[in-house]
């Protein structure tokens, strides 16, 4: 893969998206991602890359271009290796995807497809069966433990706990039956929280009272959090010019809801830039840890940050969602439910985090595609 010379491989701010209007294209297949080819960046987007991430803008759109293509390799790689696949990561700083393999054997296949290759003991499935050990047993944030998940880059489970509760998590590893050299702890003064009943990016009325933001538009109506409302409920727009229904919420444990839209709200394939423009949907291709992601909402306007783990399981105080994406990107209240981005692919619809956007923080989002799975929808792309 190119090499650029980013100038900085960081970022956070803020965040939350919605839906606009504009001609659409209809997918096909509930979560089939659109084949990945280097997209057509908004300069609103470009422009936020450059702003939380340090770049230049011919840095910003090597980056764009350099991920396509590190997502491609990514997905050819896991399909290829099968049980030998044992994570992957892009570096920023380098435009390098890097693959993990639990067979040495494999390490020539990754590099003959253009990546590096680094040899582990465990590898991504055996940590995401320790992770799924860990939710079988459970901790809450009254306990200590913020949230776990694991960490292909160390070869181990992340167990976050809050300050001074690192024996905690070391007695929870143990009683998951987690091996202790598997597990690294990590303290922190951050408590995770949810983020609603704010107005967020294109916002939803939620029952006439609370507010979220529209994740991404489905052919009969949208995504959004889980925790936004129970199925049944009625939510509409801001000026009431547009209804739909909740049918389908799933939260703790997941947080994943989907919409149907009356025929007054009409869903289209695109996020709200909130710099006077749109950013296109081409399909849902999952970015790999260390790629960036940006979002946008009424709340924190459009901002971009770095992924930091998938398969992160969130100790919130109303119970534990397992499977988010954990961002550097800052988030506020009302932010909930909004649409997460890499180049022109979504990513996933806001659940919760900790900090603020003056402070900075993190930020989990639920993934699109287990979305669109598991209430049979399809997303629409333009």
């Amino acid at each position: 893969m190119r090499k650029s010379p980013l100038a900085r491989a960081l970022g956070g701010s803020a965040l939350a998206l919605g839906l606009v209007g504009g001609a659409v294209a209809v997918t096909t297949g509930a979560a089939t991602a659109a084949a990945d080819t280097t997209p057509e960046v908004a300069a609103e987007q470009l422009t936020a890359l450059q702003r939380d991430l340090g770049l230049t803008e011919a840095e910003a759109t090597d980056l764009v271009a350099q991920e396509a293509e590190a997502r491609a390799i990514d997905a050819d790689l896991r399909s290829a290796l099968g049980d030998a696949f044992g994570g992957s990561r892009f570096d920023i700083a380098t435009g390098e995807l890097t693959v993990a393999v639990t067979d040495a054997a494999a390490a020539d296949d990754v590099r003959a497809a253009g990546a590096e290759a680094r040899v582990v003991t465990r590898g991504e499935d055996a940590l995401d069966a320790m992770v799924a050990d860990l939710n079988a047993e459970g901790a809450t944030l009254d306990e200590g433990i913020a949230g776990w998940y694991p960490d292909t880059a160390s070869d181990t489970v992340v167990i976050t706990a809050l300050e001074g509760a690192t024996a905690a998590a070391e007695e929870f590893a143990a009683a998951a039956g987690v091996p202790a050299d598997a597990v690294t702890v990590e303290e922190t003064d951050e408590e995770p929280r949810l983020y609603a009943d704010i107005v967020g990016g294109d916002p939803y009325i939620i029952d006439g009272s609370g507010r979220c933001s529209v994740g991404f538009a489905t052919t009969t109506g949208f995504v959004t959090a889980g925790h936004c409302g129970e199925t049944g409920t009625p939510v509409g727009t801001q000026d009431g010019s547009g209804t739909g229904t909740v049918t389908g919420s799933v939260f703790p444990g997941s947080d994943m809801g989907v919409v149907e839209a009356d025929g007054n709200w009409t869903p289209v394939a695109a996020v709200n830039d909130y710099a006077g423009g749109t950013v296109a949907v081409a399909g849902s291709a999952e970015s790999p840890e260390g790629a960036s992601v940006c979002r946008s909402g009424s709340t924190t306007g459009w901002h971009c940050g770095v992924i930091e783990a998938h398969n992160q399981s969130v100790s919130y105080p109303e119970g534990t969602v397992s499977g988010l994406t954990q961002t550097d990107v800052c988030a506020e209240p009302g932010d909930s439910g909004g649409s997460w981005l890499s180049g022109d692919q979504a990513q996933g619809v806001t659940s919760g985090g900790s900090g603020d956007c003056t402070s900075g923080g993190t930020t989990y989002f639920q993934p699109v595609n287990p979305i669109l799975e598991e209430f049979g929808a399809t997303l629409l792309t333009g």
